[in-house]
């Protein structure tokens, strides 16, 4: 089985972000071997050991290419789409595509519950949310960009404050879409 990954590669994995990827070894796990890559989080002091034939079905990836991060970036200057439903199921929606580990996914629920000094303030879950959707698109964007998240939180947040005060979709970036739960989403 050929793997794409080597010691030193920053990964991706949907529901801890981006780690690094230690080596690939080999593990006696009851009375089998199994080829294993090992990830680490530095920030939460994680190890992750994910098998090789399964990297692919668990989510591990690459780093985003340059045309994800320009269609994610692109998502974040768009009109932020509510949906008429109760809190508690757009919170599910939310952590599910949180945890997708989908940059263009991740960036929408950035857009969506970004909020200006102007607009009412959020719910305590709103804004927890919220952070966990913004720090893991920018920890992704830091390591694309090889700085460190805080610049990339800020360069995430001066660009959705450029499309507010009228880069490229002027006013109406700011006004939210507000949809009907009957009403397909588009995808």
């Amino acid at each position: 089985m050929k793997v794409d990954f080597k010691a030193g590669d920053m990964v991706v994995y949907p529901t801890h972000g981006v780690g690094t990827v230690q080596g690939i070894e080999t593990m006696e796990v009851a009375g089998t071997s199994l080829q294993v890559i090992t990830v680490t989080f530095e920030e939460n002091r994680m190890t992750l050991r994910v098998p090789t034939n399964k990297a692919a079905t668990a989510g591990l990836r690459k780093l985003a290419g340059p045309a994800i991060v320009k269609q994610a970036l692109e998502t974040l200057r768009g009109r932020a789409r509510i949906k008429r439903t109760m809190w508690s199921r757009r919170a599910q929606e939310y952590e599910a595509k949180i945890n997708s580990g989908d940059p263009i996914a991740i960036s929408e629920v950035v857009r969506d519950l970004f909020r200006n000094a102007g607009q009412p303030d959020q719910s305590f879950s709103e804004r927890q949310i919220y952070e966990q959707a913004l720090d893991r698109l920018a920890a992704e964007f830091a390591a694309i960009e090889k700085t460190d998240k805080l610049t990339a939180i800020d360069r995430l947040i001066t660009h959705m404050r450029g499309a507010e005060k009228g880069g490229d979709k002027g006013k109406a970036a700011a006004e939210p879409i507000i949809e009907d739960e009957d009403e397909e989403e588009e995808e």
